[in-house]
């Protein structure tokens, strides 16, 4: 074979090696992203089947399956006697001064303003946030926080005006300081929201480990975990943020949830803002571990009604997660064959170079 004829041969090799490389990079690429949507498919559809886990084991401390409602919740805050919140959740609920202009600006108590699935949920997430943040009054503006507390010329508490003299007429001191939000002023999330959610839940990015993979045993955020009542769902500020990007992202941030402390561990890699299992473990922060057992919580967040949150189509959700696995596992198969085929290609083409 003529010189010219073996280098235009070598040259056509070499041009078929980098199609069929061109080919097989272009299939990894399918493949991937067709390895992803159905990660993403399987991750929805296990948060929706775990949360109804989360939410099916409800029980009372008494265990006769009776519901801790607002009601209760706020008969916890009225025993906080000598604190604010506690004067404030008695004001609202006394009809002759429940239209004072001091508390016209005040959204609520934190402790009252959502609900959650269970009884574990509602313990962890309180003892989170704390005694002092759940009795916390939210306000609308820096106008309701000002109105609850007045100071004389010198920078001393006025205790004859605000939220204070109110408590003096009536026989009710405030001792200590008591926290009060200002929605106004909060840094709130800045995304959007889950396409067609009756509850506006926050489009929150799903949380992955170094190799790409979704943590097992991951329910959600904290943020989207809780239940805003239609009257709080639609609560606006002046700037038209409702309570879930304002207060509770403030207070939760992206704190994730999950089953139990063990998966919980192993999903460290992607925890950033903290995270809870339903079994007790609490990571307060990147590198901030809460060990030992949980203490009793006095406040804490109601629940929702007895009634079942089942998805619906259960059973069918069930089985599709099964067929959709089923079919991730034949594309990573693929996949694996795919990159096998391209890396003897390359090899080829290096050897002919």
């Amino acid at each position: 074979m003529s010189q010219p004829n073996h280098t235009a041969n070598l040259n056509n090799d070499k041009e078929r090696c980098k199609n069929m490389i061109r080919q097989h990079e272009d299939n990894l690429k399918f493949l991937n992203s067709q390895s992803n949507r159905l990660h993403e498919s399987i991750l929805d559809l296990q948060v929706s089947l775990g949360r109804y886990h989360s939410s099916s084991i409800i029980t009372s401390e008494n265990g006769n399956g009776a519901f801790h409602t607002e009601e209760e919740t706020v008969e916890q805050i009225l025993k906080k006697e000598n604190s604010a919140a506690s004067l404030y959740s008695w004001l609202k609920a006394n009809a002759q001064t429940s239209n004072l202009a001091l508390t016209k600006d005040v959204v609520g108590v934190v402790a009252t303003l959502a609900k959650v699935e269970s009884d574990d949920l509602s313990r962890i997430l309180s003892e989170f946030l704390g005694l002092e943040t759940m009795l916390a009054i939210v306000c609308s503006t820096y106008e309701g926080v000002n109105a609850l507390e007045k100071y004389d010329p010198d920078g001393l508490i006025n205790f004859n005006s605000g939220l204070h003299g109110i408590g003096s007429s009536i026989g009710k001191r405030i001792n200590g300081r008591f926290v009060v939000i200002c929605l106004e002023d909060l840094r709130p999330f800045v995304g959007g929201f889950v396409a067609d959610d009756p509850q506006k839940k926050l489009a929150l990015p799903k949380p992955r480990l170094p190799n790409g993979g979704h943590p097992p045993g991951f329910l959600d955020y904290a943020v989207n975990m809780i239940h805003l009542d239609s009257k709080y769902l639609s609560f606006f500020t002046a700037s038209g943020l409702g309570l879930r990007e304002t207060l509770f992202y403030g207070l939760f941030s992206q704190l994730q949830i999950y089953k139990t402390r063990d998966e919980m561990l192993l999903a460290l890699p992607c925890i950033r803002d903290g995270a809870l299992s339903l079994d007790g473990g609490m990571i307060r922060k990147c590198g901030m571990f809460a060990l030992g057992s949980g203490k009793e919580v006095e406040v804490k967040f109601p629940l929702l009604s007895g009634e079942s949150n089942v998805p619906p189509n259960y059973i069918e959700a069930e089985d599709v997660v099964r067929k959709l696995k089923w079919e991730n596992t034949k594309l990573d198969a693929d996949i694996h064959r795919e990159q096998q085929l391209l890396d003897y290609r390359k090899g080829n083409l290096t050897r002919h170079a």
